[in-house]
């Protein structure tokens, strides 16, 4: 699926369009024959990748238990998640979206964890770690420095 497509034509939808589109999409999520088709491939003990929503990036664990709306993954030892059915990708599935925006980096296109450089307001350069994901900034640490940095100024660093 195209989501760079789709993501262009939300962007001309009004928030009542994506409103309405978000009850329509909560609602087949919902539904319990679709849980169920996606239940039926898996069993405990199996290794899952599943999108997380909040850090913007996919991550691994094991099913541990089967419950109505969510599993329960082991991401660590003794760290267990509650991962709604439709986060798990069983199919393999790239989940990166690629934006294609005028200048930096979008909101899509980053993850927690990323190393990422950008230009402060009097032009020097700085390179850090993204430790936050915000609606239109993210949080770099450089060091023991914080930064809030709008999307629009990071760009991608190659290491040599």
């Amino acid at each position: 699926m195209d989501y760079s497509a789709i993501l262009s034509a939300l962007s001309k939808a009004s928030a009542f369009d994506l409103y309405r589109l978000r009850c329509a999409i909560d609602r087949q999520l919902a539904d319990p024959a679709w849980v169920m088709a996606v239940r039926l491939r898996m069993n405990v003990g199996m290794r899952i990748a599943f999108f997380d929503s909040r850090d913007n990036v996919m991550r691994e664990g094991v099913i541990i238990e089967f419950r109505r709306k969510h599993i329960v993954v082991e991401v660590a030892p003794r760290q267990h998640w509650l991962v709604d059915y439709a986060a798990i990708n069983l199919d393999g599935a790239d989940a990166d979206i690629r934006e294609r925006p005028q200048q930096g980096l979008g909101r899509h296109e980053v993850h927690v964890g990323d190393v990422v450089g950008f230009q402060d307001r009097y032009g020097r350069s700085h390179r850090g770690e993204i430790s936050k994901l915000n609606d239109k900034t993210v949080t770099i640490m450089e060091g023991h420095t914080r930064w809030r940095v709008g999307y629009n100024l990071l760009h991608r660093l190659i290491e040599g």
